[in-house]
């Protein structure tokens, strides 16, 4: 492979130069080079006439090769070291002499610039004279053989960096095809076996054991129960209570390794391995701890889906439930009674169903079995409400008092320790969330946490139901353009307190000379002096007095339990409003009427038509005034 990949680049390998990232590199590569040199070079003349010595740009010495007793030739250093230095300062090949020694030093140049990255000296006696030709051959030949150990020295980088990503990718295919056949199981006790089997082959000089905290399965003598003992010295229980790895060594030479078997809910189980210390490559963990990650999730999975099969004959019971809870069209009976059965079928001691009000982002309760909480409410941010509104998830709490994540003023309240809790759902958004409580720790199973998500997802379907209703009836009774409700609701209203109160009042209003603010203004503006109107009635009456749209620009307004000469005010405070808040500025005029139990003749049709021959009146005395009939 190397090999090849040269011949695709011949230029770049020839290219390439030492940098200064190398320079740990570059004592080695001298010295190496320098025996190279030597064994090729040593029967040439000038070995056995002089000595050479190799030298970094520190001046320190890699190699001394040649006539090696002038090593004890007084003076020798001094010549050697001006020579190096005159060739450092002109990064020219200097020569120098002292007494009866000459010396020569030679730079030896980068090849992608004129660096100096080393110096060849050569020293001789002064009758023996320096063969410059042969220094300067020789200096090219010593450079020549240097590059190619860098060569090979970066070229066996190459090959070992390859290596390392060979194995890595064979690695990372061999834990994809773990995971795969993980994820594929749907069984838990085959997840486990699988699991086991693939840290087998991953680590065949290994021994690998699984301790479960629950679901202890028999036969399989490497899966083992979790049991608390000594817990301060077991890295088993440490791993399992820490929620981390934990590692201890033994006298022996071998290394344990334990990590959690965990899933998105909980913890089940310590994945726990071991072998001799020095087989152990610490490049290992992260794929161990990746494997023991899959696992975890792939068990919790296959946990779920067979939890999920036990509860097939728990659904067919309360089928009969679910079909009650959707005949329902009012939201509170439907909250109400699923609060009742939740209750029943978790054997709960507490249930509370919130609704979202998207208008301010509040948590409501609107139904629950704790009288302190019937009127609560609580922020999209605050306690499990927050964190079910934020993951949209459902969530089981085993001990509320030894995992305390976040404040709950269910939990604190009641002393309830166990909880699940999920999300009701309209089209994908989060409008409700169902906590079930109880006072006992780990009271609730998977099985009821997962079927608590099925009960929401039919209580979402009788909400969505009830919600369309309700919108449907809001609309029939709702006049589009103002708000105002429709003139039958208000006939229907009137006659239902006929037979109720002991008296009340009607309002017509009718806006002066609507016909003319349209056709001066358009009838875009009109409806916008309509709706104006509207809004300023609206803000006048109370809470349970109704206000419709009559007809045209006639509104009316009935005040259940108020007498004419109350009714004459309110009408005055819309009339005051209307002519200094419209733009452009109108009036209206108004007819007040009333009945009362002691009228000899009550009914709808008397009411209105005392009102419109009063509001006839007003028209009559010039508009913008108020008449009673």
């Amino acid at each position: 492979m190397v090999n090849e990949w040269k011949m695709n680049h011949p230029i770049w390998i020839t290219n390439e130069d030492i940098h200064d990232a190398d320079e740990p590199y570059l004592p080695s590569l001298l010295e190496e080079s320098f025996l190279q040199w030597k064994s090729e070079n040593d029967e040439l003349p000038a070995f056995k006439s002089g000595l050479y010595r190799l030298y970094s740009i520190s001046l320190q010495c890699h190699g001394a090769a040649g006539r090696m007793e002038l090593e004890a030739s007084a003076g020798l250093d001094a010549v050697v070291n001006e020579a190096l230095r005159a060739a450092l300062r002109s990064n020219e090949t200097r020569i120098a002499a002292v007494e009866n020694l000459q010396a020569c030093a030679i730079p030896l140049r980068r090849r992608t610039n004129d660096g100096i990255f080393a110096l060849l000296a050569y020293a001789a006696v002064t009758d023996a004279g320096l063969p410059a030709g042969e220094l300067q051959s020789g200096a090219l030949h010593f450079r020549s053989l240097f590059y190619r150990s860098f060569e090979h020295l970066y070229v066996k980088e190459i090959m070992e960096q390859q290596e390392r990503s060979d194995r890595e990718a064979s690695r990372r295919d061999a834990l994809f095809l773990t995971a795969k056949k993980l994820y594929d199981q749907i069984d838990a006790t085959k997840v486990l076996s699988e699991m086991l089997q693939s840290l087998e082959a991953l680590y065949p000089q290994s021994q690998v054991n699984l301790f479960l905290s629950q679901d202890y399965v028999e036969g399989d003598p490497r899966v083992k129960p979790l049991v608390f003992r000594n817990t301060a010295h077991d890295i088993v229980a440490k791993a399992f209570l820490d929620g981390k790895p934990a590692r201890e060594h033994d006298r022996h030479g071998n290394m344990r390794l334990a990590v959690p078997l965990t899933g998105k809910q909980a913890a089940y189980g310590v994945l726990c391995i071991s072998m001799e210390a020095e087989k152990w490559d610490e490049t290992n963990l992260p794929a161990f701890l990746l494997l023991a990650d899959t696992a975890g999730s792939a068990f919790e999975n296959a946990k779920l889906y067979e939890q999920s099969n036990l509860l097939i004959n728990e659904l067919r019971l309360i089928n009969e439930m679910t079909k009650r809870l959707n005949q329902s069209l009012r939201l509170k009976e439907i909250f109400q009674f699923a609060t009742d059965e939740l209750l029943t079928i978790f054997e709960a001691d507490y249930c509370c169903v919130l609704q979202l009000d998207r208008s301010n982002g509040i948590f409501e309760v609107k139904a629950s079995n704790i009288p302190a909480m019937s009127r609560e409410a609580f922020s999209t941010e605050y306690g499990f409400c927050g964190i079910i509104y934020r993951t949209k998830e459902p969530l089981i709490i085993s001990d509320y008092w030894n995992t305390r994540v976040v404040t709950s003023k269910l939990m604190d309240n009641t002393g309830s320790r166990s909880l699940i809790a999920t999300p009701i759902f309209v089209e994908g958004e989060v409008v409700g969330v169902i906590f079930v409580a109880n006072k006992v720790p780990n009271f609730f199973s998977y099985e009821n946490y997962k079927l608590l998500q099925v009960m929401s997802t039919h209580i979402g379907l009788a909400v969505t139901n009830a919600s369309l209703h309700a919108e449907v009836r809001r609309m029939v009774i709702t006049d589009n353009l103002t708000g105002l409700h429709a003139r039958h609701y208000l006939d229907e209203q009137i006659q239902n307190r006929l037979h109720k109160d002991a008296f009340g009042s009607l309002i017509l209003v009718d806006i002066d000379y609507f016909k003319q603010v349209n056709d001066t203004f358009g009838h875009q503006v009109g409806d916008q002096i309509l709706i104006k109107v509207s809004e300023i009635i609206k803000s006048v009456i109370r809470q349970g007095d109704i206000a419709a749209r009559w007809g045209g620009e006639e509104l009316a307004v009935y005040l259940p339990d108020v007498r004419k000469e109350q009714a004459q005010l309110i009408a005055e405070r819309i009339r005051q409003r209307v002519l200094e808040e419209t733009e452009p500025s109108v009036t209206v005029s108004c007819g007040v009427s009333e009945w009362a139990l002691d009228h000899e003749k009550i009914s709808v049709e008397s009411l209105f038509y005392r009102a419109d021959m009063a509001l006839y009146d007003a028209k009559n005395r010039g508009r913008n005034c108020i008449m009673v009939g």
